[in-house]
């Protein structure tokens, strides 16, 4: 065991044999090194900052029972997002949804390729020919309640995919906040 202690205490102390003591009373002692190693040089961090919002995205800020802001724009009731605007959607309920009611966003250039459905505070059923009637045209429908389904919308707003949604204020209390409104306080 002594021959261990020995022979590791004489590997280390060999770097320092090798230099005359005038060169190392000048040398730095333990601390902090202003300059990168060898290896830190070739391990160099790169951060790409993305766009927080794009121009021409749609996204929603904030939901109530009231309404939506969307894009700091406050839209009362029901309402139809669209890849550029948003309109009223004139449905009181999951139930008043009809193949009529999802007409504007087959009409539209360019193509929409998903709508998110907001039902309010639960998630509902779509009468079966309304979802067929969108399958037939080629739009994928996800069906949600309104947190999540603006959440949704979105994610996809944000990965760039054409995204229509409609959407059905929850009548409880519920109430989203987004990130920037948070930070402002």
């Amino acid at each position: 065991m002594a021959a261990v202690f020995v022979l590791r205490s004489w590997y280390r102390a060999r770097h320092i044999l090798r230099w005359p003591l005038a060169q190392l009373s000048w040398a730095p002692g333990r601390g902090h090194r202003l300059t990168p190693t060898d290896d830190e040089l070739y391990q160099r961090t790169r951060i790409s900052l993305l766009q927080r919002e794009s121009p021409q995205a749609m996204y929603i800020d904030s939901y109530s029972s009231r309404g939506f802001v969307v894009n700091g724009n406050r839209v009362l009731g029901p309402c139809a997002l669209l890849p550029h605007s948003v309109v009223q959607w004139n449905v009181g309920s999951h139930r008043d949804i009809t193949e009529g009611s999802f007409s504007l966003f087959w009409m539209l250039e360019p193509r929409i390729e998903i709508v998110v459905v907001g039902t309010g505070d639960r998630t509902e059923r779509l009468q079966p020919q309304v979802l067929r009637a969108m399958r037939q045209r080629g739009i994928a429908v996800e069906v949600q309640d309104t947190p999540n389904a603006c959440a949704t919308f979105n994610f996809l707003c944000h990965e760039g995919r054409v995204t229509g949604a409609a959407l059905i204020p929850p009548p409880g209390g519920a109430a989203l906040t987004s990130l920037a409104q948070v930070s402002k306080k």
